[in-house]
């Protein structure tokens, strides 16, 4: 498995990551992590770590630069900023496509992060192939890319995550891609108690792996909402 600190360039910014590929992997996934968290978020490398162990790749990087993760630890001021957030994983896609030509892409968005990956998976519909959102705000990134996105969307929201997991029924609502609502039993909004995080951590597994697959076996591929 081979392993590597990358500089990923998006736009005009370079950004630190991490880029993680395992031998014959069937797929890379790109992480968009949430309000006031970096690549280093350990429930992020969590996931990571199990979608790696399922043959797939992982690129973990900062959305923002040194100087501004420590502007926005004091005002907050980016941390919403999702055409900001969007862009920067979307040119995140675009050099990691250029490198990986013959791999399919998924995107991993937690919190803040899902509304970046739909933005983007609606922005680049020619790479994008799936979608998972971690007690995400899909419904930030606003009616437009949510009607836009193609690619299949798994929302996983914590059962006891009330308000989250509605804004997550009414951006469903509002896709016109395959999609499927999980809702993860007894947890909260960082998936902290036992065995939640595992969860979610195998369902995005299960989800990314169907992105090597002909598309009839594709989980959502039958144009519904499902929900669990």
């Amino acid at each position: 498995m081979l392993s590597t600190p990358v500089a990923v360039t998006s736009g005009e910014v370079s950004l630190a990551g991490d880029l993680t590929v395992p031998d014959d992997a069937t797929g890379v996934v790109l992480f968009a992590h949430g309000s006031g968290s970096s690549r280093h978020s350990p429930r992020n490398q969590a996931v990571a770590a199990t979608l790696r162990e399922a043959g797939l790749g992982t690129l973990l990087f900062d959305l923002l630069t040194p100087d501004e993760e420590a502007e926005d630890a004091i005002t907050g001021v980016h941390r919403f900023d999702i055409a900001l957030l969007g862009r920067r994983l979307t040119g995140a896609v675009d050099w990691l496509a250029a490198r990986s030509s013959d791999l399919p892409l998924g995107l991993f968005g937690a919190s803040t992060g899902a509304a970046a990956a739909l933005v983007t998976a609606a922005e680049r519909p020619e790479f994008v192939r799936a979608v998972v959102s971690r007690g995400g705000r899909p419904d930030l990134a606003g009616d437009q890319a949510l009607q836009q996105v193609q690619a299949p969307v798994l929302l996983l929201v914590g059962g006891r995550d009330e308000v989250v997991l509605q804004l997550n029924r009414e951006a469903q609502a509002k896709l016109r891609a395959p999609s499927r609502l999980q809702v993860i039993e007894g947890a909260t909004h960082l998936f902290e108690e036992p065995g939640t995080l595992d969860q979610v951590a195998v369902a995005a597994a299960d989800w990314f792996g169907a992105m090597g697959r002909p598309p009839e076996a594709d989980p959502g591929h039958d144009g519904g909402r499902a929900q669990q």
